[in-house]
């Protein structure tokens, strides 16, 4: 009897692996065809997918070789600020004296900042009744970071990197026929903004400076425009005291401050800077979240520092060796293969509930830069965009139709065909899964 019980879980193993096995093959015999399409020809596609549950693989093109992951890289980002960042931002450290509010930047991108919900350091500095001194430290980050492509310095996805961010380090222009010329948030540029017949832009800041020339003949009612400002900490402590009008003084971080009489006032909840970051895209977010890791875990402002903390502390068994250049995707210097990519969304979908986790990212058809693709009656992408010139990849999750969660991986560099065709061929290949299992 006992042999025969054997016998049967022997029989049905090998008849499950088949099946799996068939399942497999006749998904990669449909797809085939597909990722191997006209579309596809000329670029280079790299393609994933992972069964959670199996542990395995179900289907892999060119998923060893190394890809630019664009905003892909944010997946990094994300997983390394799960592991570091509590539950809220650290919005600044300050040493309180009887009357004197000496005060100092984390690199916290929230202050100000019009995509995220009110800083609490907003009220904080404001209600004091205390001097308040800005301090600094000597710099440890340049504002733009390696491999990003210098001429991107007036679009709003390439604000610079810094201590204190204020504002999203950008400037908001807005025009409308009644006004005479564009108006600005904050308001301090209004005085930076001069009339020019460059025909290139409606307005464009000097690259060395904060002089900004809009062109007349180009601006359209409700314009609305967000433009980089150039950041440094003389700049920083103006907008403080224009914001709340009163004095801030700039000053150098003392050498001889006691950690013991050092404070923290906590801004905003991390999981409002993830949806922001991940649904958005927003570059800015994502560089700021190395740098608050960075400042926690040495009280050194420096991405780099923190990608090699993170590195060596969470990343030491990888399929394949990465590398890393910034928090956003925008450097050129990133690579990254599309397995690699579906380890860090296993192990990031064991960090936080599925329910939580889908509320985070970008949802097909409904939210972030998934809005207008992947539609359903219910979502069943939830998933990453990584986009440069030529290149488009999408990693995240795939719920099919028996209600399977899959992991996957689709990364596109090198093509020369509009990126919605991309696009296009992508959501027929995705949907072929959701339908065949």
């Amino acid at each position: 009897m006992r042999l025969k019980i054997i016998n049967s879980f022997s029989l049905f193993l090998v008849v499950s692996i088949l099946c799996s096995c068939s399942s497999s093959q006749k998904l990669y015999k449909d797809l085939s065809p597909h990722l191997n399409s006209k579309i596809f020809d000329q670029s280079f596609t790299g393609f994933a997918l992972y069964d959670i549950e199996e542990k395995e693989f179900v289907l892999e093109q060119n998923s060893n070789k190394y890809f630019t992951p664009a905003s892909n890289i944010k997946l990094l980002t994300f997983y390394a600020a799960l592991n570091e960042l509590e539950d809220s931002i650290p919005g600044i450290r300050y040493v309180s004296t009887q009357d004197s509010l000496i005060f100092w930047g984390t690199g916290d991108p929230s202050f100000l900042n019009p995509n995220l919900p009110e800083s609490r350091v907003l009220n904080f500095l404001k209600h004091t009744s205390k001097d308040l001194y800005l301090a600094t430290s000597p710099a440890t980050i340049s504002p733009l970071g390696p491999g990003w492509a210098w001429d991107d310095y007036n679009d709003y996805y390439s604000a610079e990197r810094s201590q204190f961010p204020i504002y999203g380090n950008v400037v908001n222009f807005k025009w409308n026929p009644e006004d005479s010329i564009p108006l600005s948030k904050p308001s301090y540029f209004s005085e930076h903004i001069k009339s020019s017949n460059d025909p290139s832009h409606i307005i464009q800041r000097e690259l060395d400076s904060n002089t900004f020339d809009y062109n007349s003949s180009l601006l359209k009612e409700n314009l609305e425009v967000n433009i980089p400002f150039k950041t440094s900490a003389e700049l920083t402590a103006k907008l403080l005291s224009d914001t709340l009008q009163k004095p801030v003084t700039l000053i150098r971080k003392p050498s001889n401050i006691q950690q013991k009489e050092v404070k923290t006032l906590y801004s905003v909840t991390t999981d409002s800077l993830y949806k922001e970051m991940l649904q958005e895209s927003d570059n800015f977010i994502a560089e700021h979240l190395l740098l608050l890791i960075s400042e926690k875990i040495s009280d050194t402002i420096s991405t780099s520092l923190a990608i090699d903390h993170i590195q060596s502390t969470y990343l030491q068994e990888l399929p394949d060796v990465i590398k890393w250049a910034d928090g956003s995707g925008l450097s050129r210097y990133n690579i990254i293969t599309p397995r690699t990519l579906v380890s860090i969304l296993e192990r990031i979908i064991h960090e936080l509930p599925e329910e939580k986790l889908f509320q985070l990212f970008p949802a097909g058809g409904e939210s972030g830069t998934l809005k207008d693709w992947y539609p359903g009656d219910e979502p069943y992408i939830y998933a990453k965009t990584g986009s440069l010139r030529n290149n488009h990849s999408l990693s995240g999750y795939l719920k099919t139709n028996s209600g399977k969660t899959m992991i996957f991986s689709f990364m596109n560099n090198n093509y020369v065909a509009p990126s919605s065709e991309i696009k296009k061929a992508m959501e027929n290949i995705l949907l072929k899964i959701r339908n065949s299992y």
